[in-house]
């Protein structure tokens, strides 16, 4: 869906499920760019988070990692496995609970830290292009708010 040749009604009144399919479309199309961004590091889509959230708290369990990006663990679990392959990961038992494996960024991987600070730059420039600072300033708190209301529904459910 090209929101930019959607029918102008959508913009009359928009309901909860089109502004839902324009945040999602939104989304997509900056994980697009992104990986589009990342490629010349060597990293695919979705390894840049697993490799900023190591740089906050190096040593971290699959499923920490997992828990915190959101994702299920099978699939970290392979994240993990083919980022081992490429060095940028690897994978020792914890020093204080040996039956724990925690996951670490290699020199490799931090090296890349700043490749993928410099993807997200452009990612964010070119996505804000035309926008005010006011109108930033809105979309974040909009978009904050939006969250806000998913966070608390999932909660009451």
């Amino acid at each position: 869906m090209d929101l930019s040749s959607a029918p102008e009604a959508i913009d009359d009144e928009p309901s909860g499920q089109v502004v839902a399919a324009a945040l999602v479309q939104a989304a997509r199309s900056m994980r697009t760019v992104m990986s589009r961004n990342l490629v010349e590091s060597g990293l695919y889509a979705g390894q840049d988070g697993v490799m900023l959230a190591l740089a906050e708290e190096d040593g971290m369990t699959a499923g920490g990692l997992a828990a915190r990006l959101g994702v299920k663990a099978p699939t970290m679990t392979r994240t993990i496995g083919r980022m081992e392959a490429q060095g940028f990961l690897h994978r020792r038992a914890d020093d204080e609970d040996a039956r724990l494996t925690k996951v670490y960024l290699t020199e490799e991987g931090r090296a890349r830290l700043d490749a993928i600070a410099e993807a997200g730059r452009q990612t964010g420039e070119q996505a804000l292009r035309g926008f005010s600072d006011k109108q930033i300033k809105l979309l974040m708190k909009l978009l904050r708010s939006l969250d806000a209301n998913l966070q608390n529904g999932a909660l009451e459910d």
